[in-house]
């Protein structure tokens, strides 16, 4: 779990302009960690996280495109139904809104990771970490088979 930039991306709706920006990414080797677009009848809106906020903040500069920037809370989580649920949930018990979110299709190890827009991104680090941690041992209980346990 970390705290990430997202580079929200502002782009007329036409074809190929998406791909002309993600074209850009490329040339600069900037690797992306998580992405979502929006669109309405006007413009999309780019959602990326990238490896680099340096490399991206310069990029983005360079072709002259609008551009906010935000913190965001990225999770890592393992990729089986119910795993993002409960990260809700506990955001949910400690008075934290989700204001958007997104989650990739997999990460590393099998592993799947979740983008959240939170108000307090430092709180909702410290909610997770600390239940993290609280429900580390008995979940270790849970997922062990039964042959792993006889010896």
């Amino acid at each position: 779990m970390n705290i990430e930039k997202q580079f929200s991306i502002f782009m007329v709706n036409k074809p190929g302009i998406m791909a002309q920006i993600l074209s850009e990414f490329a040339r600069a080797k900037i690797n992306i960690t998580a992405l979502t677009v929006m669109d309405s009848v006007e413009h999309g809106v780019l959602r990326v996280v990238p490896e680099s906020a340096d490399k991206m903040r310069d990029v983005l500069n360079h072709i002259n495109m609008q551009y906010n920037e935000t913190e965001v809370l990225c999770v890592t989580l393992p990729n089986r139904p119910g795993a993002f649920a409960a990260v809700a949930e506990k955001l949910a018990k400690a008075h934290i809104n989700i204001a958007y979110a997104y989650v990739t299709a997999g990460a590393k190890g099998g592993k799947t990771t979740a983008v959240l827009k939170v108000a307090d991104v430092k709180k909702a680090m410290k909610i997770l970490a600390d239940s993290v941690e609280s429900d580390s041992d008995s979940r270790l209980a849970e997922r062990r088979s039964p042959s792993s346990r006889q010896g």
